[in-house]
């Protein structure tokens, strides 16, 4: 198991967190783009592998295989393999193993989203959000508050809000290039 002392800066993960709908998918492809790295989807790969959309895993499987899924998934990317850009759901950082894997061996991005910005966005994600379902607006809040905290572990926060995806891509780049040259200027 590779750990953050182990591994030179520039080679680990970037792994991006948020609340669902913030643009973590987008995001990480247009970074992993612009850092010549793979782009791997958390969600996708657990419906790449269960050959169903999340939706319907949580509805056939249930929730908790789909978390214990996702846990094994993010172990295994965040131990044995380097150089991605993995955005992880917005539920997985819930889990506290997640979080402290992602914190030691990763570098990990808040994409922050205030809530006025989110509900523009959620006609046009609550049909693939399965925690969403059948949620009025202040439940969707109280849900919205609720994770709020849980992102606070980061090494990193960029506010989305009025930023288009290349702008924020590229923030994110920029300030892992100076991050990099600062603590390992010699590579």
């Amino acid at each position: 198991m590779m750990g953050m002392n182990d591994l030179a800066l520039r080679e680990m993960n970037i792994v991006l967190i948020g609340f669902m709908g913030v643009g973590k998918t987008t995001i990480g492809k247009a970074v992993a783009k612009k850092l010549y790295r793979d782009f791997l989807d958390i969600d996708e790969e657990i419906e790449k592998e269960f050959q169903m959309p999340t939706t319907k895993i949580f509805q056939e499987i249930g929730e908790k295989q789909f978390r214990k899924k996702e846990k094994e998934t993010i172990i295994n990317l965040c131990t044995n393999q380097r150089l991605k850009v993995i955005s992880l759901g917005g539920g997985a950082f819930l889990q506290e193993e997640i979080r402290n894997l992602c914190l030691s061996n990763c570098i990990v991005f808040f994409l922050d989203l205030s809530w006025e910005s989110w509900k523009d966005r959620v006609s046009m994600i609550i049909d693939s959000r399965p925690v969403l379902q059948g949620k009025n607006s202040e439940e969707m809040k109280d849900l919205f508050d609720e994770r709020q905290p849980i992102y606070e572990d980061h090494h990193s926060k960029v506010l989305t809000d009025n930023l288009d995806v290349d702008e924020v891509a590229s923030f994110i780049v920029d300030s892992l290039k100076t991050a990099w040259d600062i603590y390992e200027p010699n590579h």
